[in-house]
């Protein structure tokens, strides 16, 4: 009995100390394998045999790895393209809204010439805005938000920053309706700047063209003549450019000059347009309105207009 206790104990204690003592002569055994492949090449084959071996067991180990990195750029790409199309579409409205702000530039830079054309005129002005432009294109009329209620009034001149537009032909209390100068049944008054020469500029139907039918064939005319608003007739006030000349052609036995001019101002551009109102037409205009304004009141107080 005492044997076998003697030998189970020893068995136990082998147990104990047989793994401590594995571990040790395996480090002993790496340390020097590492010695000797370090001093010489023998070694090589064998390492490299266990490499091969050993390849399987590192793929398999490293597939964790690639799987998670996979995945990791999986949804780093769908969140790439989510923020691709944000921002697409984030520089699509900044692009929309650059053209809204080159828009409104444009347009503060046209009302900033009609107030500089309009504090150098001595006239009484007011500016309308375009709201339509006749669709015929033999027919050049525009409409404007401004009317009756305002002041506006039939044969009233339009001017812009640059030059005559036209003249008012219809009025209605919300809004008015003019005719511009390029218009085939529209006629002005105008004289050559340099001559003093007095003529009629008729409309032609294109927008950038007007005629002047009515100049003998030895009138002193010439290309980049200026023509300007002469005053007669009382439609138009006197000194407004209203076009240039640009083509001047004598027909051989014709008794009139063939001239063709560019009109001044921008018909087929901007939005708004001056309204004048000449030292001719203001106090006319004062009176209706001062009789209106009575006609109300007597209305109100129930007289009657004497016979």
């Amino acid at each position: 009995m005492r044997g076998l206790a003697e030998d189970d104990k020893s068995s136990l204690l082998g147990r104990r100390i047989t793994p401590g003592l594995r571990i040790v002569a395996i480090v002993v055994i790496s340390v020097i394998l590492m010695m000797v492949d370090h001093a010489s090449t023998s070694l090589t084959p064998i390492r490299s045999t266990l490499a091969v071996a050993t390849q399987p067991i590192q793929m398999i180990a490293e597939i964790p790895g690639e799987v998670a990195h996979y995945m990791g750029r999986y949804f780093d790409r769908g969140q790439l393209i989510s923020d691709n199309e944000a921002l697409e579409q984030k520089v699509l409205l900044l692009q929309a809204r650059l053209q809204r702000l080159a828009s409104l530039q444009a347009e503060n830079e046209r009302i900033r010439a009609l107030l500089a054309s309009a504090s150098s005129l001595d006239q009484n002005v007011l500016i309308a805005r375009i709201l339509s432009v006749s669709p015929d294109p033999y027919r050049h009329y525009i409409k404007l938000n401004k009317g009756s209620t305002d002041g506006v009034f039939v044969g009233q001149a339009l001017v812009d920053a640059n030059g005559i537009m036209g003249q008012v032909t219809d009025v209605t209390p919300m809004g008015s309706r003019a005719i511009l100068i390029t218009d085939a049944n529209h006629g002005i008054p105008v004289e050559i700047n340099r001559t003093g020469l007095q003529t009629i500029a008729q409309g032609s139907g294109k927008t950038n063209e007007l005629r002047l039918p009515f100049l003998a064939n030895n009138s002193d005319i010439q290309i980049g003549d200026l023509l300007v608003t002469s005053g007669l007739g009382g439609r138009y006030p006197s000194g407004y450019p209203v076009a240039e000349v640009t083509s001047v052609v004598h027909q051989p036995g014709d008794e009139f000059l063939d001239v063709v001019a560019s009109p001044t101002a921008h018909l087929n551009r901007g939005r708004e347009v001056l309204l004048v109102w000449t030292d001719n037409t203001i106090e006319p205009v004062a009176e209706a309105q001062a009789e209106g304004a009575a006609e109300v009141e007597g209305d109100a107080r129930g007289d009657t207009p004497a016979p």
